[in-house]
């Protein structure tokens, strides 16, 4: 019944009430726009009002990340309200052709004039973006509300520019940060707030691909799932030589008042350093920290039905986990036909993320997507996190148009109402972010019928799975070398042949062939050992009822 809930949800309908989210390739200068609503402001909602410098006798006390948090606690003690949208007719009736001949002058920019490394421009409210959140600007804790006007937007055909005049925004639908990304004389496209609490980032040489969010509440349960909002932003004006951008944040929704601080530093590997306060409202049944969304279509360990001219179709391709022990853990993605869902206990994870491992042109051959730069993000939690879970959903997908895939923490300490919790994190986006590690890796998942394929009139009821690891000594070791595969099958499955054999040109193939014995998934486990040794990273998979 819930998997049936999931996929019949209206993508468009309440913004984001489904798992599976509909992007707009078209929207907001290429951005894969997701639909997701903001809201209300500190000035507006009954805080104190910042004033000028000529005021300095009267001005309030710095808005730093402490006094924050206690504002957002606060909050927390009182009722939920949904905001009220303000937005003129105009505007809050926009089509979606309409809202995508809208665009921001980036002329307009702030901070253009500036000798800085850092942009800022806007994104117009409306359409679906009714509810829309303040952007305040200041320095050393004293931030004023930046007022965006019409005439900071482009009104493109077949608008008339004029019927917009005169309307200024005291909120917006979001915002980007440029910065000298790829060279030092151009301003890219670095980080995108827009939605909900989802922002995504680039790294040196990529394209946008999965998204990031605030929080995560009660993703893949029989409750209603909720996407809380970032209601207001306070953004540090930068500084010449700076190479970083500071920002804080305000998150609300019916469960849950946060504080959040981001620092952003543009690189190869754009890394994020993300602490968030969180206080709530209610007791939440499952609470997802630093909550990953991607888009997982078809790959190599998909059959061949896919009528499509691309080998493989996917922003991700698979989740990986580094335990407080350095060992290291790969999970292939896929697309099931029903929800699937996979739970990794863990006590202080070093890093946990989903990544695109394969960066050949060859497997994707898609010259405008380009999915083999779509970046990598790692997630690396900052002091003790506990014990929890790190939980992948997988969700069944017909076009690449949806992101199917999720990814987040769960504490195993219960968020009840009332009590508050504090976490913080780095994320790592680029090409490579995966920590060093002196074993081999998987570098492909491939999966068919099992027993002798050749044989047509026999039935087939076994699956055959093959995991190559390449790379590490391992790559070096002679083709003699006794290497003996550790396999692990739940009782859902029963493994009924295995071998091992060198691959050309380096690394080791291990192929299993499975019985299932019961109708619920197979979880199965991999890795090579030599000398009992462990020489590569542990491969985890799932068999799904319908493979």
């Amino acid at each position: 019944m819930l998997a049936a809930t999931l996929q019949n949800r209206n993508p468009q309908a309440n913004v984001l009430r489904p798992l599976l989210i509909t992007r707009r390739r078209a929207l907001a200068g290429g951005f894969a726009a997701i639909l997701f609503p903001f809201s209300s402001s500190f000035a507006a909602d009954g805080g104190e009002k910042p004033v000028s410098s000529g005021d300095s006798a009267n001005a309030p006390e710095p808005l730093t990340f402490d006094r924050l948090s206690q504002k957002m606690a606060e909050k927390a003690q009182q009722p939920y309200a949904e905001p009220e949208s303000a937005l003129p007719e105009i505007v809050r009736d926009l089509t979606y052709d309409a809202h995508r001949a809208i665009a921001f002058r980036p002329d307009h920019a702030l901070w253009r004039a500036e000798p800085v490394d850092f942009h800022l421009q806007a994104f117009y409210p409306g359409w679906v973006f009714d509810d829309t959140a303040t952007v305040s600007i200041g320095r050393d804790g004293q931030y004023e509300p930046h007022i965006f006007q019409a005439d900071d937007f482009e009104y493109r055909p077949p608008l008339n520019p004029a019927e917009f005049d005169d309307i200024s925004f005291p909120g917006v639908a979001g915002f980007r940060i440029h910065a000298p990304l790829e060279r030092p004389d151009y301003f890219d496209e670095l980080v995108t707030f827009l939605g909900a609490s989802y922002f995504r980032a680039l790294g040196m040489g990529t394209r946008y691909g999965l998204s990031a969010r605030g929080l995560a509440i009660n993703t893949a349960t029989d409750e209603t799932e909720e996407f809380p909002r970032f209601t207001a932003f306070y953004i540090d004006a930068p500084k010449p030589g700076e190479s970083s951008i500071r920002l804080m944040a305000e998150l609300e929704s019916p469960s849950v008042a946060g504080a959040y601080e981001f620092v952003i530093e543009p690189g190869p590997e754009t890394v994020m350093t993300c602490r968030q306060r969180l206080y709530f409202r209610e007791t939440v049944s499952r609470l997802g920290i630093a909550p990953l969304t991607s888009m997982f279509t078809f790959g190599e360990n998909d059959g061949p039905d896919h009528d499509d001219f691309r080998p493989e179709v996917h922003d991700s391709d698979g989740l990986f986990i580094e335990r407080a022990n350095g060992e290291q853990f790969w999970r292939p993605l896929q697309n099931p036909q029903q929800l699937a869902l996979s739970f990794i206990g863990e006590t202080n994870p070093k890093s946990f993320g989903l990544l695109q491992r394969d960066r050949s042109f060859e497997s994707y051959q898609d010259t405008e997507s380009r999915y083999e730069l779509r970046p990598s993000l790692l997630i690396e939690p900052i002091g003790e996190w506990g014990a929890g879970t790190v939980e992948l959903v997988e969700i069944p997908t017909a076009t690449e148009t949806n992101d199917n895939i999720v990814a987040f923490w769960i504490p195993e300490q219960r968020a009840e109402a009332g009590s508050s919790m504090e976490f913080s994190y780095r994320m790592r986006w680029g090409l490579d972010v995966e920590p060093a590690q002196d074993r081999a890796r998987v570098s492909s998942t491939l999966t068919g019928i099992g027993g002798n394929a050749a044989d047509t009139d026999e039935e087939q009821t076994t699956r055959r799975m093959v995991v190559n690891f390449t790379g590490g000594p391992a790559a070096d070791l002679p083709d003699d070398a006794e290497i003996e595969p550790e396999i692990e099958v739940t009782s859902a499955g029963r493994l009924l042949n295995s071998a091992v054999a060198r691959l050309p040109g380096g690394g080791w193939r291990v192929s299993l062939e499975l019985e299932r014995i019961e109708e619920r998934p197979v979880e199965m486990r991999v890795k090579l050992t030599m000398l009992r040794r462990s020489i590569s990273e542990t491969w985890m998979y799932q068999w799904t009822t319908e493979a």
